[in-house]
């Protein structure tokens, strides 16, 4: 099936959507924020570039797309119709990625949280936001 853009739309399209400050980005961070937690955002020097650095609990917190980070039995990860292996490779790509990066934040002695953009949505949300303090009320304890 062709695609129902041409191609200089989809590119165009495609160039607007945001790496940074998205919309399931400040919803955490108006969250933390609200509740006392102060952070740092996407650190250059730290594997994967977290979204957000909490140092003072040795945490960070990735908030990953579904589209682009190919979550698995995800309603928002379709892969699309043009360009398959293009996409997959891209897709597969980030995941490795992601699990390296993850990895290697591990060894350092950081607590990695990864936050789907699909629990963000309006019917999880409140769940989403009460587990992800429950999580960092942990890491407090810990220190």
């Amino acid at each position: 099936m062709a695609d129902v853009h041409s191609k200089e739309i989809r590119s165009y399209n495609m160039s607007r959507i945001k790496g940074k400050n998205t919309k399931p980005e400040m919803l955490v961070r108006q969250f933390l924020h609200a509740h006392g937690y102060r952070y740092r955002l996407h650190v250059k020097d730290m594997p994967g570039k977290p979204d957000i650095v909490l140092p003072k609990y040795k945490t960070v917190i990735f908030i990953q797309g579904c589209f682009w980070h190919g979550h698995d039995q995800c309603r928002y990860y379709v892969v699309p119709k043009t360009k398959t292996d293009w996409w997959l490779e891209k897709i597969n790509g980030n995941k490795s990625k992601d699990k390296q990066n993850i990895e290697k934040l591990k060894q350092m002695g950081w607590t990695v949280i990864e936050v789907w953009e699909c629990d963000l949505k309006s019917k999880k949300l409140g769940n989403t936001l009460h587990t992800l303090a429950e999580r960092l009320y942990d890491q407090v304890s810990v220190f």
